[in-house]
Order: structure tokens, then sequence, then C-alpha cells
């Protein structure tokens, strides 16, 4: 008999501090965590273009004129087919001598190449294949990296955004339905970015002077991410 009284003293020693650390404790909230993507597509309204001049000499002061007289060329011609001076941008400049190797890793010296990089922003999407065009034909030994964009790309990531939220929430709705429950509120709204997927074109050499380059733009995708955590009733 004083076995059992004395287990029984033991439960309620035990059982009565767990009930006196937060009487008033209520059970954790039931939360929902969701996903949200978004696509918005937009018809490109700018063009960038990348263009190069290269130039070669025994010297370097002599491979740095004729690169500048090269390049003065070919913004004079991007200059009479309407393309402005703030337009342009200098993204690179450097001259550097090349070298041929020989037996036993030995290294010949040649030419001096200085070659000269700019940026041409195109507003006239329409006319990018006719400023290509105008900047081989002017002198460039190369055109790159032409690409498209927005002139109010904000706009559309604020849209995407917009559109990946409802996205996450109606997730979040039918999570919470085939819970028999529902959304009671929003706790958080983490965005995950936006992202672009261009349509680049690829490399031309000076050799490929044919009038009239086609130019396809198609369309700009922009997507939004977000992460969005709601609570249940």
């Amino acid at each position: 008999m004083r076995r059992v009284i004395v287990a029984l003293i033991a439960v309620v020693v035990v059982a009565t501090p767990a009930r006196a650390q937060d009487p008033t404790a209520q059970p954790p909230t039931p939360v929902i965590v969701t996903m949200g993507e978004a696509i918005v597509h937009r018809v490109p309204d700018v063009a960038y273009v990348t263009l190069a001049v290269e130039a070669r000499a025994r010297s370097p002061r002599d491979a740095q004129r004729q690169n500048a007289d090269a390049m003065t060329a070919v913004q004079k011609r991007l200059a009479d087919a309407g393309i402005p001076k703030d337009a342009l941008r200098t993204l690179g400049y450097d001259i550097q001598q090349e070298f041929d190797i020989v037996e036993n890793g030995r290294r010949v010296p040649r030419d001096f190449v200085a070659r000269n990089s700019i940026h041409v922003t195109v507003d006239r999407i329409e006319r990018t294949g006719e400023i290509i065009d105008a900047s081989v034909q002017g002198g460039a030994t190369s055109v790159s990296g032409v690409g498209f964009d927005l002139k109010n790309r904000d706009a559309a990531e604020r849209e995407a955004l917009r559109l990946a939220v409802a996205d996450a929430r109606a997730r979040a709705d039918a999570a919470a339905a085939g819970a028999g429950r529902s959304v009671d509120r929003i706790l958080r709204i983490e965005e995950g970015g936006h992202a672009s997927m261009p349509r680049p074109m690829a490399v031309m050499s000076r050799a490929a002077q044919a009038a009239d380059t086609p130019v396809a733009p198609g369309l700009l995708e922009i997507r939004a991410n977000v992460t969005l955590t709601v609570s249940m009733k």
C-alpha cells in the first residue's frame, strides 16, 4: 500500500510544474508556405548592339592611330544613320602585342593589335539590322552581344510580381481547402527576384556585309518568383 501512495505523489509532482510553466499557452498557429511564379511576355522596344574595331600594325603607335581613324569612321557612319552621340558608350580599349609560339616554347613577337569596343543603343528597334549594316560598312570588324529590352522594364516586373503573388495565394487557398480549413492572414511575402529571357544573336564577322541584316527580336519573358507564408483558421 505504501508503494502505491508514493507513485501517485510522484505523478502529481511531475505534472504540476508543467502546468504551471505557462497556463495560458496556445497551440502553435498552423501555417502554409507556397511558391508562386509568373511569366509576363512583352514585345521589346529597344535594342543594344556591341561592336568593335581592331587594327594591326608593327608599332603600338601606328595600331592606335589606325584604330582611332577606323572608329571615327564607324561613329560618323552611325551619326549619319541617326544615332545620337549619347547613344554610344565605350566598353573597352586595349593594345596588345601578338606572339607566335615556336620550338622550345619561345615566343616570337608579331604585330600590335588595338581594339576599341562600343555599346550602341537603338531606340527604334525596327532599325537594328540597318544599324548593324551601317557599322560594318563603316569599318567595324565585329558585331556581337545584340540584345533587346524594354524601356519601361519596371512596369513589366511589377506586373510579373503581382501575378506571382496571386499564384502563390491561389496555391495557399487550395492547400488550406484540402485540409478543410481556410487562409486566415498573410504572414510573409518574400520576393525571389526577376529574370528575363532575351533573344541573343550570333556574332558577326566583317565578312558578313550583306545588306538588310535580318533581326528577329521575338518576345521577352520576364519571370517573377515569390514565397508566401500564411496562417490558417
